[in-house]
């Protein structure tokens, strides 16, 4: 049977810049007429389809369903040779990057707004991904931005293949292929990590180390179903909102201490030791115990410090070096210190990440977003977080097998040889763009004038004086591609290492959101008593500081900020 291929006229839309995780934007944009198929038909004409295999997936949220039909139509009519397709158009991102790199897949179109809601009055994206299973870096990213402002038509196969919900085989969908979403993710997971050995610890304190992963509503409910109850024996009770839904159940997909209150309330009311929670489309995380809550720059300092000891991926092919993003706390940086690893520190979006790690010079990585991961794939990974720490637990009880090692404990070793960096993140969400942009003007003028530099502040509440070292606009220059990133924060440094950033965030769909960032280091030689404070405690002079040097309030005319993290 042939095909009919058209060519649809249409005319361009305004505002088709894909950010750091693709194109985000409201359902009803998404849902005008030729809206969808523009953006499309630019990433094919961005990279080059004819003849290639491109894997589809994402985190089933609502309007994901249509999109893939269009996306076959579209790619069938560019000449795509072969799509890849996970069941019902579910993949986790983190395994839609296995499935590109383990299938030798040209690249793949995700369909995810990531931990930002879904549903009809919500949010929906598309976002592309190379051969190597990472992010589209900005070249081809803004080679589709100039592609959307010049389209002038799209092509559509008029009988396009459908997806079935097993695997394909028939004549008439030959190019299409269904996968199981979750075995070849869990077989790579399986290949990284001792799962006999979390197995054996969980089994042996079933009584007194108990486990809750929250799915979200989101993708990662089978996969969290899939190893923790299926491959590591633990009860069913021990995932809860597993089950994905187009709008999550109406909540907010992302896992802190806001959204994730679920998780939070039986964790502190059923005393429970490990508990952990994934986002929309699988690639962030939170660790949370009875207690004890992780910081994302905590945790992937403790996971680089473990790793090679306790991970059986890293025992074998040693850890190349670390990363982490610019806003993300130094704990890392003293890890990295003390076991003379390289340790990059690069912008906001985990394709900075990919070129590092293809270039053999890095292995773990993080970023303050609740963003984990390592070189295993290219993506952050928030299952794989989860799992990192299980193993890290279990290993670390093997060598105390008279005393139960939990998340607390854990933290506590970590700060007693390594010091603690305090970090908090406040963000501002859907607030006035004009006002975000004048808070924005003001740290630039500081900067251009150097007018805070070396300039004294003291907090009011706690007495605490802060001396200003600089204040800086954090540009890279990639080691590895040489391109360079401008004004991706404004920073205000302090001579007692202190450091507050601030960025305005490119990835709502509605309004604009500020970030505050604030980090405050206490040595090691502080002892338990200042090392273990309240975050909020520990980081309260700091924050006034903050708020009073950069004016936040009166520019952004919040007094308190939408979550606190």
């Amino acid at each position: 049977m042939s095909y009919q291929v058209k060519e649809i006229p249409t005319k361009p839309f305004d505002g088709q810049k894909p950010g750091t995780s693709g194109l985000r934007k409201r359902v009803k944009v998404f849902e005008q007429e030729h809206y969808t198929e523009n953006f499309i038909q630019a990433i094919f004409d961005s990279v080059e389809p004819s003849g290639k295999t491109i894997v589809i997936g994402g985190d089933g949220r609502y309007f994901s369903p249509e999109t893939v039909q269009t996306i076959l139509k579209i790619g069938s009519a560019n000449g795509v040779a072969k799509f890849i397709i996970g069941q019902n158009a579910i993949l986790s991102t983190p395994a839609a990057s296995n499935v590109i790199r383990k299938y030798k897949a040209d690249g793949g179109i995700l369909l995810t707004a990531s931990h930002n809601p879904g549903g009809p009055n919500a949010d929906f994206g598309i976002k592309y991904n190379m051969s190597n299973g990472g992010p589209a870096p900005e070249g081809v990213t803004n080679t589709i931005y100039e592609k959307t402002k010049t389209i002038s038509t799209y092509k559509v196969m008029n009988s396009p293949p459908s997806i079935f919900p097993r695997r394909a085989s028939s004549p008439m969908v030959r190019h299409v292929e269904i996968i199981d979403s979750v075995s070849d993710y869990v077989q790579l997971l399986e290949s990284i990590f001792d799962f006999p050995l979390i197995k054996n610890f969980l089994q042996s304190h079933a009584n007194d180390f108990k486990v809750l992963f929250d799915g979200m509503h989101g993708v990662t409910g089978p996969y969290g179903r899939a190893i923790l109850v299926d491959s590591l024996g633990l009860p069913a009770s021990s995932v809860q909102n597993a089950i994905p839904l187009p709008d999550f159940g109406g909540g907010h997909p992302d896992p802190n201490l806001t959204y994730a209150h679920d998780l939070v309330e039986r964790v502190e009311k059923e005393g429970i030791q490990f508990g952990a929670a994934s986002d929309g489309d699988g690639d962030r995380n939170m660790i949370y115990g009875k207690g004890a809550f992780v910081t994302p720059s905590d945790s992937v300092a403790i996971i680089a410090d473990w790793a090679a000891e306790a991970i059986p991926y890293f025992k074998k092919g040693g850890v190349k070096g670390l990363a982490r993003s610019m806003p993300t706390s130094a704990q890392i940086d003293y890890v990295a210190k003390k076991k003379g690893l390289e340790c990059h520190v690069v912008p906001t979006g985990w394709k900075f990440f990919g070129n590092l790690m293809d270039a053999g010079r890095l292995s773990i990585c993080g970023e303050e977003s609740f963003g984990t991961g390592s070189d295993h794939i290219r993506e952050k990974d928030g299952v794989w977080a989860v799992v990192a720490w299980l193993n890290i637990l279990a290993y670390a009880n093997q060598q105390t097998p008279n005393e139960l090692v939990g998340i607390k404990e854990l933290l506590s070793k970590h700060y007693a040889v390594y010091g603690r960096s305090f970090f908090s993140r406040y963000d501002y969400e859907e607030v006035s763009s004009e006002g975000a942009q004048k808070l924005v003007d003001a740290l630039n003028q500081h900067i251009t004038a150097g007018s805070l530099a070396k300039t004294s502040h003291k907090s009011k509440s706690t007495g605490q004086e802060f001396a200003i070292a600089g204040v800086t606009n954090f540009d890279y220059t990639d080691p590895i591609d040489h391109s360079v990133s401008k004004n991706q924060g404004q920073v205000i440094s302090f001579a007692d290492g202190s450091r507050v950033v601030f960025r305005l965030s490119g990835t709502g769909s509605h309004g604009a959101t500020v970030r505050m960032y604030v980090e405050r280091y206490v040595g090691a030689d502080k002892g338990s008593a200042e090392l273990d404070k309240d975050t909020q405690e520990g980081l309260k002079g700091l924050i006034e500081v903050a708020l009073e040097i950069s004016r936040l309030r009166e520019f952004l005319e919040r007094e308190k900020p939408t979550v606190i993290t």
